[in-house]
């Protein structure tokens, strides 16, 4: 038994790890996207334009690498994070050299983001496909701890620019990318499984052969609901994405400036931390379908009350609902599809979950950076309410009106 404890220590702090140098770095990437950029020269409508180009990217390469993936051949989840990790870190470090040329750091940073986003997916379905080969792992603790890297990040992070520049992102950058290289050098599963195929009890004492579904039509047949459910999440992050990214532009609308912008993030962040970690004991009582049900409409009260506030104790209001919100969504998602579908489609499952949220995020970057420049804060807010509330309504019907399996 202490043998069993000592190992699901060990395997947790390895993941956990993995998980907080992530999220230190999408901080720096994502949180501070528009204060890096700005500073930069861009405006806000060209910070929109990048970052749609990279989620456009992203999107498209999410469940394509996920279906090779699923082929259980030489391109594993680990050996994906690790070229990601290393091509992240190799892109920051050209940050720290090129300055602000606009077209060089244009180019950089579409890539960073990209693949941040890419390879995002793949850590979660790192952790399932190692818990399924007996390390003891225990999940909702080490994303929720990589949710607490990020908030202090952002507490920290936001003074720190202030104080010394925007190029003390890159470095940040760099230094947790080399920490999640080290990490990965000593993540390695102790027994291997290879394959595309594997049979499954059909219920009569035969057995059936069960294959990846590779293509979307295939996909799609096979789990009605979460087909649609994507259209919902599409949605859902749509505004989500709209207050991350423009996040700078609303708190300085509503009087503050960068060091709320790391309160703020900070905030959001730690509460993720005590929902992600008790997930285990959440889903004995509430099923993972209907805590995304939950999570949907938290987004959009979310952004409702940042749509009202007058003030920056209104946007921290807005932002304590994360811990219904992304703070549910994030586990209950990956537990969903580990729940419903078959093993070889467990990869393309979670990357189509990312490519959703990255979708939204497209939608987002093309529309409000343009609105926040043409129509100021206060419409942009709006139309982001408007999408997040069709989010809710598709998602209760694909949840409650569809099959989830076929």
């Amino acid at each position: 038994m202490d043998g069993q404890r000592s190992s699901k220590v060990i395997w947790t702090v390895k993941y956990a790890v993995l998980n907080i140098a992530y999220f230190v770095a999408f901080c720096t990437v994502h949180a501070y996207a528009a204060v890096y950029l700005l500073d930069c020269g861009f405006t806000n409508t060209q910070v929109g334009v990048l970052l749609a180009v990279a989620n456009i990217l992203s999107a498209v390469i999410q469940p394509v690498i996920a279906g090779i993936i699923d082929r259980q051949g030489w391109l594993t989840n680990r050996r994906f994070i690790l070229i990601s990790v290393a091509t992240i870190m190799a892109g920051s470090a050209l940050l720290m050299v090129v300055g602000k040329n606009r077209a060089v750091v244009f180019i950089i940073y579409v890539i960073i983001y990209m693949i941040q986003f890419a390879y995002q997916p793949v850590m979660t379905a790192l952790c399932f496909e190692y818990q399924k080969s007996g390390c003891d792992i225990w999940y909702g603790l080490a994303r929720g701890l990589g949710s607490a890297g990020f908030a202090v990040t952002a507490a920290i992070i936001g003074g720190a620019v202030e104080k010394n520049g925007v190029f003390i992102l890159p470095v940040v950058n760099v230094a947790a990318m080399a920490v999640s290289l080290g990490v990965l050098l000593l993540f390695r599963k102790p027994v291997g499984v290879n394959g595309s195929s594997i049979e499954q009890s059909a219920g009569n004492g035969a057995t059936k052969e069960v294959k990846a579904h590779n293509k979307i039509s295939s996909f799609v047949r096979t789990y009605p609901a979460f087909a649609v459910f994507l259209i919902a999440t599409v949605c859902f992050f749509f505004a989500h994405n709209m207050i991350n990214d423009f996040m700078i532009q609303i708190i300085r609308n509503l009087g503050g400036g960068e060091k709320e912008l790391g309160y703020a993030n900070f905030l959001q962040a730690i509460l993720e931390l005590p929902v992600m970690a008790g997930i285990g004991v959440i889903l004995k009582k509430i099923s993972a379908k209907n805590l995304l049900l939950v999570s949907g409409t938290a987004f959009f009260v979310k952004i409702l009350i940042l749509y009202f506030a007058v003030n920056m104790a209104g946007l921290f209001v807005s932002q304590s609902v994360q811990l219904f919100a992304y703070a549910v969504f994030i586990p209950a998602a990956a537990y969903y599809v580990s729940s419903t579908m078959e093993e070889f489609d467990q990869v393309k499952g979670q990357a189509f979950i990312t490519s959703a949220i990255t979708i939204g995020g497209v939608f987002s970057n093309l529309t409000s950076g343009a609105i926040l420049d043409h129509f100021g804060v206060h419409t942009m807010l709006l139309g982001g309410c408007i999408v997040c509330l069709a989010g809710v309504l598709t998602a209760f019907a694909a949840m409650t009106k569809l099959p989830h399996h076929v």
